[in-house]
């Protein structure tokens, strides 16, 4: 009976900040935990300190978590006041950051250590090219070698532009779909394309 009071209010601080900004929150309901276990699917303890960006209520953060990593090699970058204050309040101990994921480039996040994978929930059709760049740019640059920016979609097709992974020397693949999500989802990983197949 919790959990369903706590998936309700989520749906309402969702609506709330979609009626507040609908460019800025691209859903009218949180991810579902089918979409959460997908895109953190190909993600372990082994790829810490990893980096979510847009997580509004935590659905992914908690997937990670289950995925045995430590709360503490979670940083958070939320844009939504008030989805930033219930993330402090659900992981204390990850290390969330109030601020826009276009200013990725200018924060300092893991003390010179490289992230083992971004996730993202940020709604990246609903965004300009150039903000987009922005955000792949940013992530990549704090990014290890072999890491992987994941992304959800409820597009046909992956929501980067080629112009803009070719400028970024990036390639993506479709990692799945799921029917299970409302509305239904679809995930890519996208890595460094290899120099020897280019």
């Amino acid at each position: 009976m919790k959990r369903n009071t706590s998936m309700l209010s989520d749906q309402a601080r969702f609506l709330r900040a979609w009626m507040a900004n609908p460019l800025r929150v691209a859903a009218l309901t949180p991810s579902g935990a089918s979409l959460a276990r997908l895109i953190t699917s190909e993600i372990g303890a082994s790829h810490a300190p990893i980096l979510e960006l847009g997580p509004g209520t935590g659905v992914f953060t908690q997937a990670l978590i289950d995925r045995g990593i430590d709360e503490r090699d979670l940083t958070l970058v939320e844009f939504d006041e008030t989805f930033v204050t219930l993330l402090k309040k659900r992981f204390p101990r990850a290390n969330i950051v109030h601020a826009s994921a276009v200013r990725l480039s200018g924060l300092r996040l893991f003390s010179g250590v490289k992230a083992g994978a971004v996730v993202s929930g940020l709604g990246l059709l609903s965004m300009s090219p150039r903000t987009v760049f922005a955000i792949l740019a940013g992530a990549f640059a704090g990014l290890g070698p072999s890491g992987a920016f994941y992304q959800f979609t409820y597009g046909p097709r992956c929501p980067i532009e080629r112009p803009i992974l070719d400028r970024l020397g990036l390639e993506s693949r479709r990692l799945g779909g799921t029917l299970r999500n409302l509305p239904p989802a679809a995930v890519y990983r996208v890595a460094r394309r290899d120099p020897l197949s280019a």
